[in-house]
Order: C-alpha cells, then structure tokens, then sequence
C-alpha cells in the first residue's frame, strides 16, 4: 500500500537539495550584495570619492533627488544617475597622477 510515497519523495529529494544550495550560493550574496549598495547610494554626500557603473572615477560636487553631479577632472563636471555610482573608493581620485 504506503510504499509509493517514501519512493517519490527520495526522487525529489535531490531537486530541493539543489534548489536549497543554488538559493546560499548564488541568489541570497546577490541580495545582499544588492542592498549594500542600495546602502551606499542612499548615504552619498558631497564630497565622497566615487566610482561610476561606467568606470569613470570622480568627487560627488552636487546631490538632486536621483541625480548625482561628479567632478571627474579640474571644473569638468557630469551629471550621472544616482544608480549608476558603482560605489565609493578611498582615494583621492582628482589628485594628479
């Protein structure tokens, strides 16, 4: 009679196992990853030496709702999407090289 069930389930067994290690592998750093920098975005502030998603290295200048202005050279300033900032680097990135 019951003996189909514990069958079936030893059959799944290995799928929810997968599913379980894919989840602390690859979804769960991603989340928190994500919330970092979610972190980092909401506390930007004048001053702070940042990084842009398109790899250009410059000092926020100027804060506006989802606008962040990055002097990125000497008087040479571009407005880039607040999402857009990779993240903060400690250096300072207008000192000449």
């Amino acid at each position: 009679g019951g003996g189909g069930q514990g069958s079936s389930l030893m059959t799944f067994l290995p799928i929810i196992f997968i599913f379980v290690i894919f989840y602390f592998l690859l979804i769960r750093p991603q989340q928190k990853q994500k919330k970092e920098h979610q972190n980092v975005l909401a506390n930007l502030k004048v001053g702070d030496n940042v990084l842009t998603a398109g790899g250009i290295y410059g000092r926020v200048t100027g804060l506006k709702d989802d606008k962040v202005t990055v002097e990125i050279s000497d008087k040479v300033r571009v407005k880039v999407s607040r999402g857009h900032i990779a993240g903060m680097v400690k250096q300072d990135v207008l000192k000449a090289d």
